[in-house]
């Protein structure tokens, strides 16, 4: 009894530290102008099948990451934010996607980044 007791503390503690491991943590840069950005932003990535936190901020612009590296990769994350109508450094939304967005989240357009005082 006492032996089974102690391989499954064994196992649950292997299983914590190894789903701990496959955790990676980033940050990607990712353009938006308000707070309806910012859940536009966070939900985009937590749908991302592996993704387990996303934290933007509206004035860095950085999109803190926690991820499981084994079910998805950055450029899938990214992927993701683009089809909402947000860019990133390295990867720009569709033009069709970019329009969806209310008028006032327009960030490429500069009037509107004045409006909001960034």
């Amino acid at each position: 009894m006492r032996l089974v007791k102690l391989t499954a503390v064994f196992l649950l503690l292997t299983s914590i530290a190894y789903t701990q491991n496959n955790n990676s943590k980033t940050i990607l840069e990712v353009d938006g102008v308000c707070g309806m950005c910012k859940k536009r932003i966070e939900k985009a990535s937590l749908k991302t099948k592996g993704v387990k936190s996303a934290v933007w901020n509206l004035e860095t612009h950085q999109l803190q990451l926690i991820y499981n590296a084994r079910k998805v990769d950055i450029e899938t994350i990214k992927s993701n934010i683009t089809a909402v109508g947000h860019d990133t450094k390295t990867l720009k939304a569709s033009v069709e996607a970019y329009e969806k967005l209310d008028n006032c989240c327009r960030y490429r357009d500069l009037k509107v980044v004045k409006d909001h005082k960034l």
